[in-house]
């Protein structure tokens, strides 16, 4: 655990742009927790940029580097672990991870998804709640487990949705939940106000 008074450290997995990256640099870093570093499953992604420009160090991890997705993980994992970090931020990070990699950081990596889980788990997320004519969606952060988008929730945040409103409108809507929702999990985490509720493990306990 950090000594007293000093920021938590985390690592960061992304995928493409970054943007939800941006969000947690500009907002926790340095302050309520520390990015210690940024991995990606794909070379040359934006994300990782972001990193380096803000003096965080940044690696990414190709599937055909490694002989199988496990190996991949598992050096990830290693990875992380060397700098610290006592959670794992899934910032539009695409691959699925490895039961290997989730067993070496037990209920410590969190996951930002486009709905409000359980509805719309997985790909198309959007897509998928207008096609159900919804009228409300959101925002969640979860813990991550074997399942996909099935962890205990830690927070959420609905948006009305207007009729026939384009997916491209309602995703500019999300993405702007996300950059303000997932910081404020990692600042909950942070400071050891999110548990697991023992009487439920499928439900999270916020403390103050």
């Amino acid at each position: 655990m950090p000594r007293g008074g000093d920021p938590f450290p985390i690592a960061v997995l992304a995928s493409g742009t970054g943007t939800n990256l941006q969000a947690i640099l500009d907002s926790v870093h340095g302050r309520e927790a520390t990015v210690v570093a940024v991995g990606s499953d794909v070379p040359g992604a934006p994300a990782l940029a972001r990193a380096q420009r803000a003096g965080v160090p940044a690696r990414a991890f190709p599937l055909g580097e490694h002989a199988d997705r496990a190996a991949r993980d598992a050096a990830m994992a290693g990875w992380i672990e060397e700098r610290g970090a006592l959670l794992v931020v899934l910032a539009g990070y695409m691959a699925l991870l490895t039961p290997g990699f989730l067993a070496r950081f037990p209920h410590a990596v969190i996951n930002v998804h486009p709905a409000l889980l359980p509805a719309f788990p997985g790909l198309r997320a959007v897509e998928q709640a207008l096609e159900h004519g919804v009228r409300v969606t959101g925002v969640t952060v979860h813990f991550v487990d074997e399942g996909v988008d099935t962890g205990p929730i830690v927070l959420q945040r609905a948006t009305d949705v207007a009729s026939a409103e384009p997916a491209e409108r309602v995703l500019e809507r999300l993405h702007a939940i996300e950059h303000e929702l997932l910081p404020e999990a990692i600042r909950l985490i942070a400071r050891g106000a999110v548990r697991i509720d023992p009487a439920d493990p499928r439900r999270t306990l916020i403390d103050g």
